[in-house]
């Protein structure tokens, strides 16, 4: 008995130790999370003082690592070309190459290798064409721009009525728009010019600075092309490691869709915009229209905008082809609302397709805010952006519906005017 006493008094106590360091341990755990909670605010209080050199520590590390962000971009907008290219040359490889590895190697080489030189291709060319044309366009519209006005003001005197109310208002108008404009060539932009001009002339080592950056970064996008399975791997598996199953899932199906909406609009965009950019330059040559390749890069540049882009692009167009022959002026009205129209409905559709997901007003929404915030690239990159949060708060709102047993389409609410339980009350209609 007395050996049953001890026996049991030592198992009790061996239980026992355990619970203690379990015990201590949920105290130390709970102490050292409520130290890093203090630290943090802490840390979080500083940081909101320090904003100001937050923010230029940010930007000098952002300098830095240029070179690799902009691999990254080449690689993302080259990708689709390599992966179009590697797809067509692999199962020719196959046959002569026993190796699946090597033949596979190659082949991305191969895709790489015509993405570069497709693009310098491109960019060499547009380059010569856009650059001399552009600066005479410029120069021409310069010079020649007060004789025009001046012109414009005769044919209108011409055929008006002589001291009549819509001959003095239009009269007035033309004036001030001709005042204005020419300031504003004659200022502004020839200011603007002489400005470009004296930095390029003067900063010479930033220039070679900016192509040196994109050599690097073209060497980066090499590398981000050759490795991209690696470096996706990589990611899947941190994300494994840091988050539950269900929340890594949960972040590659978010990175996935938004892949899915930025690649689909912002290369299709670009696509679609040299589409019409070349389609306007060739029309407007066969119609003779003055300042050919200047209106067709406006137009095409502009058009990257969803929306506004065609309207952005069309007015100063119409503008600068009106004070040079008025009718061809209106010819070319014509052919813009067609071409947009072309856009709109056939050409722009095929490319993008409906890669956003995106009602016009969320469009026009998404535009007006990018463009105030962040300029150009705002509106460029608004839609996608918006694409993006519209579909995690459109994710978020039917995984709740999915949970209450409520149903997810918008459009069986429509008619509901309030839910209790099971029952749905019905709005009346008559």
């Amino acid at each position: 008995m007395e050996e049953m006493n001890i026996t049991v008094k030592e198992n009790k106590t061996q239980n026992a130790e355990p619970r203690k360091q379990i015990k201590l341990k949920q105290y130390f755990m709970r102490g050292f999370t409520t130290f890093l909670v203090v630290f943090a605010c802490i840390v979080c209080y500083f940081a909101f003082l320090r904003l100001d050199d937050i923010a230029e520590l940010v930007g000098k590390i952002g300098t830095i690592l240029q070179p690799v962000i902009m691999g990254f971009a080449f690689a993302y907008l080259l990708n689709p070309i390599v992966g179009l290219v590697e797809r067509n040359t692999l199962p020719l490889l196959g046959k002569h190459i026993k190796s699946e590895k090597r033949a596979g190697s190659l082949a991305r080489t191969t895709g790489i290798v015509a993405a570069l030189l497709l693009t310098m291709a491109v960019v060499t060319l547009l380059l010569n064409m856009v650059i001399p044309e552009l600066y005479e366009s410029i120069r021409d519209l310069v010079i020649s721009l007060p004789y025009q006005m001046s012109d414009a003001m005769e044919y209108l005197e011409e055929h008006s009525i002589n001291d009549s109310a819509i001959s003095g208002t239009l009269r007035t108008i033309l004036e001030n728009a001709a005042g204005s404009l020419e300031t504003w060539v004659r200022t502004d932009l020839i200011r603007q010019v002489n400005q470009m001009m004296s930095s390029v002339t003067i900063g010479v080592i930033s220039f070679f600075e900016t192509l040196f950056n994109i050599a690097i970064g073209l060497i980066v996008s090499v590398y981000v092309l050759r490795s991209k399975e690696k470096f996706t791997g990589q990611c899947k598996k941190a994300a494994y490691a840091v988050m539950s199953q269900e929340h890594a899932n949960l972040v590659l199906e978010i990175t996935r869709k938004s892949n899915e909406i930025f690649g689909g609009f912002v290369i299709g965009k670009i696509i679609d915009s040299f589409i019409i950019g070349i389609i306007c330059f060739v029309v407007l040559s066969i119609l003779d229209m003055p300042y050919t390749l200047l209106v067709s890069v406006i137009v095409g540049v502009t058009n990257v905008i969803p929306f506004f882009g065609p309207f952005i692009g069309a007015i100063p167009s119409i503008i600068l082809i009106l004070l040079v022959e008025p009718i061809k002026g209106l010819y070319f009205m014509i052919f813009i609302l067609l071409l947009q129209q072309f856009d709109g409905n056939i050409l722009g559709p095929k490319i993008l397709g409906d890669s956003t997901g995106l009602s016009a007003f969320w469009v026009v929404f998404s535009i007006l805010l990018g463009g105030g915030l962040f300029g150009f690239i705002g509106m460029v990159m608004g839609v996608p952006t918006f694409a993006v949060l519209y579909y995690l708060v459109n994710m978020f709102v039917e995984q709740k519906l999915e949970k209450k047993k409520l149903p997810k389409a918008s459009k069986e609410y429509e008619k509901i005017e309030s839910i209790h339980g099971t029952e749905v009350k019905f709005r009346d209609t008559k």
